[in-house]
């Protein structure tokens, strides 16, 4: 397993939490990403995530020292030619996502390309790319090392030895492999980002507050984690983001973004990742 090499696209949130379990789970893996500030912080924070591993006694050091050695960095995509799967976890925009695969398709032809994309289209993407059917969507959770979910989507031009593959490697990396279509919102988002939604109409009309919305879902329907404290871990702009692709997939006005959350990603209140959402962190 370990002579195999994983590319990730992307040292965000996700991206990191990728490379950290691909690493982990003995795999070689190049992570890309075009800042090499960003990089720097993703393999801090990798460290970082490791040793709270090692401190809960489920790695030694040494794993830890090894994971950290089949973990390299770039800014160059070219390097990421000789992986056998790449995973993109770039942001959430089309035009981006497009790029990126169109590129990668060019910079290998034997590569499976999976996007870690939240909702958007996996036969779209397929299409931009010179063999399709080795496009798959590979979509996993925050935080990646806990969460066991991987949606595995069938764009319309996947292959079955791709889907195969890939619900191998997610075996593999310790995860269970969902099957799921290729729908806007996939499965979990379409079904939990609308609450998240629902949560903020809450908020902005007043009839309760952010506590009192979270506090009364934990007790009153067993959610571990309230609705806006999630929207906050996600990110609130990846919400909005996939209620725009609702809105606009099924052209249904109950997946209308809620005007509050639209106003807070304006400002630049994205949740834990800025600092405030609709609670304040340090």
């Amino acid at each position: 397993m370990s002579d195999k090499k994983i590319g990730v696209v992307g040292a965000g949130t996700m991206g990191q939490g990728i490379a950290q379990v691909v690493a982990v789970s003995g795999f070689q893996v190049h992570l890309y990403d075009v800042s090499e500030e960003q990089l720097g912080r993703a393999k801090a924070n990798i460290d970082k995530g490791l040793g709270k591993l090692v401190a809960k006694e489920k790695i030694s050091e040494s794993d830890k020292k090894a994971a950290l050695e089949r973990l390299s960095s770039t800014t160059t995509l070219n390097t990421l030619s000789d992986c056998t799967v790449i995973i993109e976890a770039a942001p959430e925009q089309p035009e981006l996502k497009e790029k990126l695969f169109r590129d990668l398709s060019q910079l290998s032809s034997t590569a499976i390309l999976a996007s870690n994309t939240s909702s958007l289209s996996l036969t779209r993407l397929a299409a931009v790319c010179e063999q399709p059917e080795r496009v798959v969507g590979m979509h996993f959770f925050n935080p990646v090392p806990v969460l066991k979910l991987v949606e595995v989507i069938r764009a319309e031009q996947t292959s079955d030895a791709t889907v195969a593959e890939i619900e191998s490697l997610a075996k593999a990396l310790g995860k269970t492999a969902v099957p799921v279509g290729d729908a806007p919102g996939f499965a979990v988002n379409r079904l939990l980002v609308p609450m998240i939604n629902e949560a903020a109409f809450i908020v902005q009309e007043g009839t309760a507050a952010p506590e009192a919305v979270d506090e009364a879902m934990k007790l009153g329907a067993a959610y571990p984690m309230g609705p806006l404290a999630l929207g906050d871990l996600i990110g609130l702009d990846v919400c909005l983001a996939i209620m725009e692709v609702l809105q606009e997939g099924f052209g249904d006005p109950k997946y209308r973004p809620c005007p509050l959350l639209k106003r807070m990603v304006a400002a630049g209140y994205l949740g834990r990742k800025s600092g405030r959402g609709f609670y304040h962190y340090d």
